[in-house]
């Protein structure tokens, strides 16, 4: 039944994080239409949790390995927000996006999903 996901992130620096995605993570693209690109991402999972207060969603990229990852994407002139974190589920860092917003990416340290699409 369910064949993806397509997330969305709303932008006032909408060109500067297009390139993010395009340039610097290489993630391949389609226009759909007067330029607005739609990127492929790798094998995705969700999780819910629960909230105190009101609903909300968040995106989070994954990596193997969040030194490397951390090092690699600094070497490209990405700004990130404070340094590599500790959590009891992984190892958190977040991206400074053109527009002022962050984007978390971790490591994590949990069993994952990701393989196990119907």
């Amino acid at each position: 039944m369910i064949t993806g996901v397509h997330a969305i992130i709303n932008s006032t620096q909408v060109e500067e994080v297009r390139a993010f995605f395009r340039d610097v993570l290489k993630l391949p693209s389609v226009d759909a239409g007067r330029g607005w690109l739609i990127f492929a991402l790798p094998p995705a999972e969700v999780a819910v949790h629960p909230a105190e207060g009101e609903s909300t969603h968040e995106l989070y990229l994954m990596c193997d390995d969040i030194e490397a990852t951390v090092a690699e994407l600094k070497g490209k002139g990405v700004q990130f927000a404070g340094e590599i974190g500790e959590r009891p589920w992984g190892r958190l860092a977040t991206i400074r996006l053109a527009s002022g917003t962050d984007l978390g990416i971790y490591e994590p340290r949990h069993p994952t999903a990701i393989g196990m699409a119907p």
